[in-house]
C-alpha cells in the first residue's frame, strides 16, 4: 500500500464507497492513482490553511473527511477560494481523497466513533437512519440508544462537552430528564424525523437552527447542537491511527484541532 490508489483501496476496503449516499460524492477527487506516497495528511476539511499545512509537510496525499469537490464546478482557476486549493495541490502533486458518508456510515466509522466517544448508552444501540447493510448488519446515519441512566438535558450536554472536547454547546429543553438519547455526528436538520420515530428524547447533533430547535421541542424532544466539527473531528485520529497501524512504512500527519470559529 504504497500508491495513491493502493491507500484509496485500502479505504474502500474499511468504510466502503457504496455505502455513501447518493448525494454525496466520496473517493479520489483530485491527482494520480499512480503516485508514489510517503507522506499523508489526514484533516477533517481541506481548507486553505489545510492545504498549506499539507504542502509544508511534504505531503504527497491528503485524505479529508468532507469532500473538496461537492456541487458541480464549471471552472477550476484562481479566481475562486475552490479553484485556488485545487491548482495548489496540483501544482504540489498531491492526490485529494474524501470519505465523507461512507465513513459516517460504515461499520467502526463515525457513528461507531461517536457512540464509542459518548459512551453513556447502555447495551445495543442501533442506527439512528439505516441506509444500507454491511457484511449483512444494518448500518446507517448516527445512532439512538438508552442512556445508562435517566440524567437531566444539562449533565448530558456537559458530558457531551467532556468527551468530546467541546468548548460550548446550545441547549433546547434544559431542565427536562432524558432516557432515550439518538446521536448524529455532522449537520442534523435533517435528521430531526429520524429522532422523532426513534423515540429520542433528545438529539445531539450540528447545523441545527432556530426553527429546528423549536420545532424539536414542540414534539418533546430536547436538542444539543454540538457544532459540526465538535462531532466529527475525531475523523482525523480515527483514520491516522488506521493508517499507522497499517505500515508500510508511510508518514502520517495529522491536522491539529482548530475549531474553524470562536464564541465570544
Amino acid at each position: 500500500m504504497r500508491t495513491c490508489g493502493e491507500i484509496a483501496a485500502w479505504f474502500d476496503e474499511k468504510w466502503p464507497e457504496a455505502l455513501a449516499c447518493s448525494w454525496d460524492n466520496v473517493g479520489l477527487l483530485a491527482g494520480r492513482s499512480e503516485k508514489e506516497v510517503r507522506t499523508v495528511y489526514v484533516a477533517l476539511d481541506a481548507t486553505e490553511t489545510v492545504v498549506e499545512a499539507a504542502i509544508e509537510a511534504g505531503a504527497d496525499m491528503l485524505i479529508t473527511h468532507h469532500p473538496l469537490i461537492f456541487g458541480g464546478m464549471k471552472h477550476v482557476s484562481d479566481r475562486d477560494a475552490l479553484g485556488r486549493r485545487l491548482l495548489s495541490l496540483v501544482r504540489a502533486d498531491i492526490s485529494c481523497y474524501s470519505g465523507h458518508t461512507s465513513f459516517d456510515i460504515a461499520k467502526g466509522g463515525m457513528a461507531d466513533l461517536a457512540a464509542e466517544r459518548f459512551d453513556l448508552f447502555l447495551g445495543t444501540v442501533l442506527p439512528l437512519e439505516v441506509t444500507g447493510e454491511q457484511d449483512g448488519v444494518p448500518v446507517g446515519i448516527g445512532k439512538v440508544g438508552e442512556l445508562r441512566e435517566p440524567m437531566t438535558v444539562e449533565a448530558l450536554s456537559k458530558a457531551v462537552k467532556e468527551r468530546f472536547g467541546i468548548p460550548a454547546v446550545t441547549v433546547y429543553g434544559s431542565g427536562r430528564v432524558v432516557r432515550r438519547a439518538a446521536i448524529s455526528p455532522g449537520s442534523g436538520k435533517s435528521m430531526a424525523k429520524a429522532a422523532l420515530l426513534a423515540g429520542a428524547d433528545v438529539l445531539i447533533t450540528g447545523d441545527m437552527g432556530h426553527h429546528e430547535g423549536l420545532d424539536l421541542l414542540a414534539e418533546g424532544v430536547s436538542l444539543v447542537d454540538a457544532g459540526h466539527y465538535g462531532l466529527e473531528h475525531l475523523f482525523v485520529d480515527a483514520v491516522a491511527e488506521k493508517l499507522e497501524a497499517a505500515g508500510d512504512g508511510l508518514r502520517v500527519v495529522r491536522a491539529p484541532v482548530a475549531y474553524p470559529y470562536q464564541i465570544l
